[in-house]
């Protein structure tokens, strides 16, 4: 099995490793948490290779049989000897009934160090968050970014290469199609789209109203980057002929989100640094779901599918990202990162005046000195004249910047 090597989150996990703490990988289904999991077990072998190591993955079938968290527990305990150099890799660790309690049980006896793998936020529900609480890191698994897809897919970085990453997305699995072939790409994206609504959110969660929620995901996809209201969805359905309130709307939103396939992103008072509780704004885990829903149109709907793509950039470079709100005017994107913020300005094109203004002009209200970017489709390099301090980049190149 050929494993294509994702550092930076192998980096991440070493870098955690025996310190106490159980290391949970979370991301949407697909997005390649088992071939990460697969690097750590191949980095093992090779540079601790005195140590036990047991790999469980819930999808094979000889695993069935560990089903709840005694014998999860039991399983492990017979195989990793307290006091050894011990490794526990367990792949989708949610299909353990009440796993968490042999994790707990695992750590306290400090019998080995554990990572795993979780398909969906149900793993750091309250209840859980409570039972391990102090004892995990999370570390997210995102969809690939633009360098990745060009590694995947054997291509080199041109102006055709990002309009085809834009398209399609960074779904790891797209490497075994032709991504030039819209058929294929859209039938291996029904294919993760069906498993995780029908698997994370309608089986889990036990929707009843599928059509419902099914039209809620469509909605979100046609108006991602946009401020939404519950209570605007919930009247729009009805304009539509639809019976949902907007507390079922709520909370079928919260399925959505808690099956990683959508994220809710705050809107922040940059001047009264403040986070607003309502209107909040949605971008899709991976931008290639988005464009499946919404028919591929690229044509029609390309700053949104930039505004996802960037938005998604700056999460897997760490930063905890928010949109900005001044009195006038609205930031894409304050990222925060520890002490580092980045502003950032997505656009089409800055093809115009007035574009150049708006997009310019509002990263010129915020007072501080911290690094500002407006990025877009066309080049216009360096800083205008008229807004210095302020980087113009061409998104090609702001998705391979070390940020």
């Amino acid at each position: 099995m050929e494993i294509i090597e994702r550092p930076i989150y192998l980096q991440r996990i070493i870098s955690r490793l025996n310190r106490g703490m159980i290391l949970i990988l979370t991301g949407q289904r697909r997005v390649g948490k088992s071939y990460v999991l697969l690097q750590l077990q191949r980095w093992l072998h090779n540079d601790r290779p005195t140590a036990n190591m047991l790999y469980i993955n819930k999808e094979l079938q000889e695993f069935r049989a560990l089903s709840t968290a005694a014998e999860l527990y039991d399983y492990v305990a017979e195989r990793l000897p307290v006091g050894g150099d011990n490794y526990l890799l367990i792949d989708e660790v949610q299909d353990v009934a009440d796993y968490q309690n042999a994790l707990r049980s695992l750590l306290a006896e400090e019998r080995c160090q554990i990572v795993a793998t979780g398909s969906n936020a149900y793993v750091f529900s309250s209840e859980i968050s409570t039972r391990l609480a102090g004892r995990y890191i999370e570390i997210p698994v995102y969809s690939l970014s633009y360098q990745e897809f060009l590694q995947f897919h054997h291509i080199d970085d041109s102006d055709h290469a990002l309009l085809q990453y834009l398209r399609v997305g960074g779904l790891p699995g797209l490497r075994h199609f032709d991504i030039d072939d819209e058929s294929q790409v859209r039938d291996y994206l029904q294919g993760v789209y069906t498993t995780v609504m029908m698997r994370d959110v309608v089986s889990r969660e036990q929707v009843r109203n599928v059509t419902f929620v099914e039209n809620l995901s469509h909605f979100i996809a046609d108006n991602i980057g946009k401020p939404i209201s519950v209570l605007n969805i919930a009247n729009t359905m009805k304009a539509q002929g639809g019976k949902e309130t907007a507390t079922l709307t709520s909370t079928y939103l919260k399925y959505l989100c808690n099956a990683l396939i959508i994220n809710q992103v705050n809107r922040y008072d940059v001047r009264g640094k403040r986070l607003f509780e309502q209107n909040f704004k949605y971008y899709f885990a991976d931008h290639g779901l988005r464009n499946y829903l919404c028919g591929f149109n690229l044509r029609a709907s390309i700053e949104k599918v930039i505004e996802n793509v960037i938005y998604n950039h700056l999460r897997r470079r760490g930063f905890t990202v928010a949109v900005g709100i001044l009195r006038a005017g609205e930031i894409d994107f304050v990222a925060t990162r520890g002490s580092d913020t980045i502003y950032v300005q997505a656009a089409y094109l800055l093809a115009n005046e007035s574009t150049i203004q708006r997009e310019f002009g509002n990263l010129t209200k915020i007072g501080d000195s911290f690094p500002k970017y407006v990025v877009s489709m066309d080049s216009l390099p360096g800083s205008p004249a008229d807004f210095p301090g302020i980087r113009a980049v061409a998104l090609r190149h702001f998705l391979q910047l070390d940020l």
